[in-house]
């Protein structure tokens, strides 16, 4: 497909590029391996996403589960 036509995985692969290939040089792949695990966790759970209102994704999962369960009560 064209990059227009799947624009979060382009703007993963932007970020991904930009922040974590172009930004360290690796000495082995499994180096690489170890360090783009570390990078995901952070991507995924901590840093903020503007998608959310600005919060990280783990916060945001516990806001949404916080407030589905008071909506089911």
């Amino acid at each position: 497909g064209k990059p227009q036509q799947n624009g979060f995985v382009e703007r993963f692969n932007g970020s991904f590029r930009r922040e974590f290939l172009n930004a360290y040089l690796f000495d082995s792949l499994s180096q690489v391996r170890e360090m783009a695990w570390e990078w995901m966790l952070d991507y995924n759970e901590e840093r903020p996403h503007d998608s959310l209102g600005s919060l990280p994704p783990a916060i945001y999962r516990k806001k949404v589960e916080n407030s589905s369960l008071e909506l089911s009560q």
